[in-house]
């Protein structure tokens, strides 16, 4: 689990600084990208306005599973709340784990939701591994690098993360998502994944 600060001193998620958090289930395949709000598992707390109002879904990364040990990229489906006509965001505030992201994924209900791929990057002779073509943006091979695009139109990048030395790497983001989505996705790529390596 990650939890994400505008101050590195107030860690809480009561705090003025809070901004979302990501988690992820055990074995580090699924995470869960979520706004301010209240986890509705636990007891509710009303506001000073006597409402109560549970944490939004921002996005959900899903990490395949590479069962059979094939050494090779890594393969990201980005879930993310659709837009409306005025470019606002779909709130997906769940009250019951039925109605998360992930889980309507799973039963195949995609309404309100938008599917991205990480792109498929192509084996380099040359350089004996898989590239990608990062416009000199990215410098350093990585396991962590990728592009996210959606199957329409794959030559427009939505984002783009990797290394850029040994502990720095970039990440650039556009429209439909936002820096908190875009942050909390690349955090994803460094958390161990026992099943996709």
């Amino acid at each position: 689990n990650y939890l994400i600060s505008a101050d590195p001193t107030d860690l809480s998620r009561d705090g003025d600084s809070y901004v979302g958090k990501v988690r992820s289930n055990l074995v580090g395949t699924k995470f869960t990208i979520y706004g301010s709000g209240l986890n509705p598992i636990k007891p509710p707390k009303a506001g000073p306005d006597g409402t109560v109002t549970y944490r939004e879904e921002l996005a959900a990364v899903v990490y395949s599973t590479n069962v059979l040990g094939f050494k090779g990229p890594r393969k990201m489906t980005v879930l993310i709340p659709g837009m409306m006509g005025d470019h606002e965001r779909v709130e997906i505030r769940p009250e019951i784990e039925h109605q998360s992201i992930l889980e309507r994924h799973k039963r195949g209900e995609t309404a309100n939701l938008l599917e991205l791929h990480n792109k498929t990057p192509v084996w380099n002779d040359e350089t004996q591994s898989y590239v990608l073509n990062f416009h000199g943006r990215v410098t350093q091979a990585s396991v962590k690098n990728f592009q996210i695009v959606h199957d329409n139109d794959p030559d427009y990048i939505i984002m783009q993360f990797g290394r850029v030395s040994d502990e720095v790497f970039t990440m650039d983001f556009r429209y439909p998502l936002c820096a908190l989505q875009a942050f909390a996705i690349a955090l994803s790529s460094f958390d161990g994944k026992i099943a996709c390596e």
